[in-house]
C-alpha cells in the first residue's frame, strides 16, 4: 500500500530564503543542528543526520521546488526509496513550505511523519526566531 505524508507550514522568512537555506549545506546544518550533504545539482547525493537519512537530489526549480529520493535507516533493504517533494510558496512576507512525501514504508511511516516536525519544522522555527 502506498503511504503519503502531507504537511504545510508557514515560516517567518521568504519562500526564496527557505528554498536557499534547504539547499545550502551550512544553513541546512545550522537549522537542523546536524551536518548535511546537499546540492542544487540533479543527481547529487543527499545525506543528513549522520547518514540516518540518505537519497538523491532529483530535480530543482529555483526557487520553488525540490524533489528528492529519500530513505531512512529504518527502511528495509527491500523497500524502494520514497519520494520527497517540497514546494516553497510566498505567503505575504512569510514563506510556506508544502511537503508531500510518497511511499514511506509502513514500518517507518509514523516516525517519518513525526520526524518532520521534530527534526525540521521545530528547529527551523527556533533558527528563524534567533
Amino acid at each position: 500500500m502506498r503511504r503519503l505524508i502531507e504537511q504545510s507550514l508557514i515560516l517567518p522568512a521568504s519562500a526564496e530564503r527557505l528554498y536557499a537555506a534547504y539547499l545550502d549545506p551550512a544553513l541546512h546544518g545550522a537549522v537542523t543542528g546536524a551536518p548535511v550533504t546537499v546540492s542544487a545539482e540533479s543527481g547529487a547525493p543527499f545525506r543528513a543526520f549522520g547518514g540516518q537519512i540518505t537519497g538523491t537530489m532529483l530535480s530543482m526549480i529555483a526557487p520553488r521546488l525540490i524533489v528528492q529520493s529519500w530513505r531512512s535507516v529504518n527502511f528495509r533493504d527491500t523497500d524502494p526509496d520514497s519520494t520527497l517533494i517540497l514546494t516553497f510558496v510566498p505567503a505575504g512576507a512569510d514563506g510556506r513550505i508544502d511537503l508531500i512525501h510518497i511511499d514511506v514504508p509502513e514500518q517507518d511511516y509514523q516516525g517519518v511523519t513525526e520526524g518532520w516536525e521534530k527534526y525540521y519544522w521545530a528547529p527551523w522555527r527556533r533558527y528563524l526566531a534567533q
